[in-house]
């Protein structure tokens, strides 16, 4: 366990905004993420420590307003050279003059100019944004520099082999590890030798599953071990999870499934390692042509999703929240845009507040059956993205836009099962579909962090689509079955990156192993070749399917098969009883009933939840006893019945504002409320007697009062400020 910087206050949630300070926008979290270094970032710092807001920065990495760098008025020299270039020579750009770039040495060191200024204007963390290099660059002057440098030969186009596309991502990876390692590194002992302070470094980052679909290189599992590296955002929202995938042969978005298994990745990112994690909800998405109904629908699903994971319980609740509750969007009858409804930003701030308590209720307090399921996904999964085409005339597939998005040009075939990444989601979609809460679990953690697999019973892995970066791995994981562990091998050998230079097939005592899977099951006592089958190794074994894993995504049959693996795999432990289908994924994490009911699955019937409960999805925090659920539903429930024997205080149970100050008194509950200007707020408490009066800032409001659960609901117009409210009774 790596013990961490020390925090002035706990930071439980937090936003990023590169506006100064406005009303309408403060969300009262424990802290604020100001966007961008420019000339007036002491003032907007000022403006946010004003509000009472811890303050970090957060800035990108990968790209930026840095044309002083790029047109040489940063050191006289001009850095063009550096931008991130295709094979038909055109630069990737986010925006106009604002390309991703090369993180060169020269750029590192630029880049910690900017950190300096931050750092000398008090923030205390810093979060550098999206270290993200293109599968389909790889073709500036810069990197080809890189690449000489670092493997001592000319550089090979990535596109002219497989074994040129796996070394030119690899080092992609390993140039943005150094950089940010360069970086960190070098701001934090500048933070302690000049101000005697020191600075936190976060990586705001993209989950392994979204940039393998993206097709982006990043460093992801690297920076776990880097020593300047803190913590991480798992930035996963509505244009991540919305990402189409195949499953029994249909394409569609599905962005629960998606959602649960980004964030799945990021939990298993960091557990154990002694790093932080946020994980990031957003209300809307980058892509601003969307209702707020579409936006709703996607943002519920992902929230729902992140809360299944109990490894985590801080979050970002909002990037942006100017241009979520002051943007205007399309309306739902195409007749211009309209401004957030109001019921809906009742609705975030209650879940957004909501995240706050998350953390009082621990990972162990919700634990649900069937789990210890994991599937391996490893940074090589993205070494694996780009295109090899060797003919001259070749082109990159470049219809992928930074959202994730297609443009309106036709795909071929190939490139539509490229961008559909089916062999992770043709092994991941069946297990989760069924009910199972499988998890996507880093593989490369398993040599750095002893114990990683301790929480595991039964792995899939495929290297048809990933490769292990180092022999060790195998040793681990033959202990953990040797152990008792189930590993399900899926893999036909067809892979060509099976033959790219890399340690499995380089000549050894034992002679060249022609996969990485032999060298595992050599190492289990199997040879190298099982045949398929199960295999007993030690106290547990090895189910081998010979079969790419991207074929059980197209058919029935196919995500079935995958089904069938885990039931064998169960039976051999004697387990086969906890193999049953589940539409309901659910969690209890303390009074909170977190809930979604899955889809195709062959029933439309809704589920039904009893009990009593205040739904927290609705703006007016209202009582039910029968919550009823269709397919493809999300719930977020306060259960009353947690905790019924103890009701003796008078406290709020929901509310859509920050809550200080709260206080009970002989006749009455007082507390202060704190939310964005002109929002209204809801809010139900718990009250030992019927309440004679509630007011607001000594005005008196009307209120609902419930007798059968002794709570009341009331509402009124939110300040950031606060208003103080009062519920008296007699």
């Amino acid at each position: 366990m790596v013990k961490r910087s020390a925090k002035a206050a706990p930071e439980w949630t937090g936003f990023q905004e590169a506006r100064p300070y406005g009303p309408k926008y403060d969300l009262r979290t424990d802290f604020v993420m100001v966007y961008g270094i420019s000339d007036d970032l002491p003032e907007r710092i000022a403006g946010w420590k004003q509000a009472g807001y811890a303050v970090h920065l957060m800035t990108g990495v990968a790209w930026g307003d840095y044309q002083d760098y790029l047109y040489g008025r940063f050191d006289g020299r001009n850095h063009w050279d550096e931008a991130q270039t295709d094979r038909a020579g055109k630069h990737l750009l986010h925006n106009v003059d604002v390309p991703y770039m090369v993180p060169t040495v020269s750029f590192a060191d630029y880049l910690s100019t900017h950190i300096k200024k931050a750092i000398d204007a008090g923030v205390e963390a810093i979060h550098m944004e999206e270290p993200e290099f293109w599968a389909a660059a790889g073709y500036s002057e810069a990197f080809k520099r890189e690449w000489l440098n670092v493997y001592g030969e000319e550089w090979i186009p990535p596109h002219a082999s497989h074994d040129a596309q796996y070394r030119a991502s690899k080092l992609k990876a390993a140039m943005y590890y150094r950089a940010m390692d360069r970086i960190c590194s070098a701001m934090k002992e500048y933070a302690l030798a000049t101000y005697g302070r020191t600075v936190r470094f976060y990586i705001p980052t993209h989950s392994l599953i979204n940039y393998a679909q993206w097709r982006i290189v990043s460093p992801e599992a690297l920076f776990v071990s880097m020593p300047a590296c803190d913590g991480f955002i798992a930035q996963i929202w509505t244009g991540t999870s919305r990402t189409p995938n195949v499953y029994r042969g249909v394409r569609r978005e599905r962005t629960f499934e998606t959602a649960y298994m980004e964030y799945g990745m990021m939990q298993e990112l960091t557990r154990g390692t002694g790093r932080e994690m946020w994980f990031l909800h957003d209300p809307i998405e980058d892509n601003p042509r969307h209702t707020w109904a579409d936006y709703e629908q996607n943002y519920l699903a992902t929230v729902t999703a992140s809360l299944l994971h109990p490894g985590v319980s801080q979050y970002e609740v909002c990037p942006w929240p100017r241009r979520v509750f002051e943007g205007t969007y399309p309306k739902e009858d195409g007749t211009g845009k309209e401004p957030i409804p109001g019921r809906y930003a009742t609705k975030l701030l209650s879940v957004m507040h909501m995240l706050g308590e998350m953390h009082r209720y621990p990972a162990d307090a919700a634990e649900r059956p069937g789990t210890g399921i994991g599937l391996c996904l490893a940074n090589s999964a993205m070494f694996q993205r780009g295109s090899v085409d060797a003919s001259p005339d070749g082109q990159e597939v470049s219809n992928s836009r930074y959202d994730g998005t297609e443009t309106d040009d036709p795909l071929s075939m190939e490139e539509r099962k490229l961008l559909d990444w089916s062999p992770f989601y043709g092994l991941a979609l069946p297990l989760l579909k069924f009910g199972v809460p499988v998890r996507p679990l880093q593989y490369d953690n398993l040599l750095h962090f002893p114990g990683y697999l301790d929480e595991y019973k039964v792995l899939f892995l495929s290297y048809e689509f990933m490769k292990p970066e180092h022999p060790g791995i195998h040793q681990v994981l033959a202990q953990w079955i040797r152990g008792g562990g189930v590993l399900i091998y899926v893999g036909d050998g067809s892979d060509p990156y099976h033959r790219v230079r890399e340690w499995w097939n380089r000549e050894t005592r034992r002679g060249a192993y022609e996969r990485p899977e032999e060298h595992l099951f050599e190492t289990l006592g199997l040879g190298r070749r099982p045949k398929e089958g199960l295999h007993p190794a030690g106290a547990g074994a090895v189910v081998v399917r010979r079969k790419h894993p991207a074929a059980f995504a197209e058919t029935a049959e196919g995500a079935d098969s995958v089904l069938d693996s885990l039931r064998e795999a169960l039976a051999f432990r004697g387990e086969e009883a906890e193999f049953k289908e589940n539409r309901l994924l659910d969690i209890q994490r303390g009074p909170y009933r977190i809930a979604h009911l899955l889809d195709e699955t062959g029933c439309a019937d809704p589920v039904v939840l009893e009990g009593s409960f205040i739904r927290l999805f609705d703006d007016r925090l209202s009582l039910a006893t029968r919550v009823e659920l269709m397919p493809n539903g999300n719930v977020l429930l306060y259960d009353l019945d947690y905790d019924a024997g103890n009701r003796g205080q008078a406290r709020i149970l929901a509310a859509s504002s920050r809550i200080r100050k709260e206080i009970q008194s002989e006749r009455g509950l007082h507390w202060m409320a704190e939310s964005p200007e002109g929002i209204r707020v809801s809010t139900r408490a718990w009250v030992p007697h019927p309440p004679r009066r509630a007011s607001v800032d000594g005005e008196d409001v009307t209120f609902d009062y419930d007798a059968e659960t002794q709570t009341v609901f009331l509402e009124f117009e939110g300040s950031p400020q606060g208003k103080n409210v009062q519920i008296e009774w007699a």
